[in-house]
This record gives C-alpha cells, structure tokens and sequence, in this order.
C-alpha cells in the first residue's frame, strides 16, 4: 500500500471539528444525566414515609415551642400584674392605716397641748414621748402635714369652712387652720379645714 493511500485512510479515520464538538456535547449531557441521577434518587428518598414522619414531627416542634413561648409570655405578664396589684393593695392599706389613726394624732397633739400648763412633769414628758413615736411612726409611712398658713387657699389640699376677716390677710390666703391636713406622697389622705380671707 503506498504511502498516500494509508495517509487516506487514517484521515478517514479522524475525527472532524464538527463531530468532536457534537461528541463534546454527548459527553456532557452524559455526565449531566449521572450527576442529576443522585438527586432523582434523592427526591424519591424524601417522599419516603420516615420523611414524612420526620417533617411531621418539626412542624409539630415548631407549634409546640410557640405554644410554650406564648405561655411564658402570658405567665411573664400575670406576674407583672399581680406584682402592681399587690403594691397597689399595700399602698391603699398603708393610706388606710394612716387615715384610721389620724384622729389618735389630733388628740395626742391636744393632749401635749393641755398638758404644757400641768404642774406634773412626768406627764408632760409622757404625752411628748407619745406624740413623737406617733409622729416618727407616719414619717416612716411617709405621711406629711399640710401646713400652708399664708398661703393662697387651694381646693385641692385645703376644704374652706369658715370666711375670715378682710383684715386677716390678703384676699384669698388662708387666714387659720382648724385642723389639719395630711398627705402620702403625693396623695392627699386628709384635706386641711381652713379659714380663708374673702376676695
């Protein structure tokens, strides 16, 4: 065989630019297929019933822990509640307790006033003593005196029962205090009955 036909030959053996290109394609689409092939096989495994189990059982989880989580909220805010009402029950026992006992306060006051001019010396330091414990006991409770002789009479601390002279005093001033006043805080538990200068 000469040397031009086996040149021949082994170019028909060749493979051409346009075939190596589609055998290039085939190959890929090949390789494709297998990579693809473990999903398929992978997406059958998740329809299985354990799958299913599986997904059941965490949306479950999910609802139960929202469940737990709104419980605590709802315990968290019962606390909260509870605490304010029951500072709130104190504080309207204490407010109480004082506004009880005010009249004891009144008469010890008029007490250490009646006995300054008595001649025993032992119950006046007795009724003093008495009257400082009681006034030492509504300071712990924080409970003050509402003192506002001279001041422009205010309604909201002071109840006028009696009309005073135009000469005891600038128009519309308490002129006299006839029996105290007391506040907690910054509530009032007893208004002052007072004398106010007419305007």
């Amino acid at each position: 065989m000469s040397r031009r036909k086996r040149k021949k030959r082994m170019e028909s053996k060749e493979i051409r630019p346009d075939e190596e290109l589609n055998q290039e394609k085939t190959d890929n689409e090949n390789a494709e297929a297998e990579a693809t092939a473990p999903e398929a096989e992978q997406e059958t495994v998740q329809e299985t019933p354990e799958h299913n189990e599986l997904a059941e059982a965490k949306e479950k989880a999910a609802e139960y822990l929202a469940m737990a989580q709104r419980v605590q909220a709802d315990f968290e805010n019962f606390r909260r509640r509870n605490e304010s009402v029951r500072a709130d029950a104190f504080a309207d026992g204490r407010r109480e307790v004082a506004t009880v006992m005010l009249p004891v306060l009144d008469n010890l006051e008029r007490a250490c006033e009646a006995a300054a001019d008595s001649p025993d010396e032992a119950l006046r330091n007795g009724v003093d003593l008495v009257l400082k414990q009681m006034n030492e006991a509504y300071r712990k409770l924080e409970v003050t005196p509402i003192d506002r002789l001279g001041e422009r009479f205010d309604p909201n601390l002071e109840n006028a029962i009696l009309q005073g002279a135009p000469e005891d005093g600038e128009p519309g001033t308490v002129c006299q205090v006839l029996q105290k006043g007391y506040r907690m805080g910054d509530r009032v538990i007893r208004h002052a009955m007072v004398k106010v200068v007419p305007e």
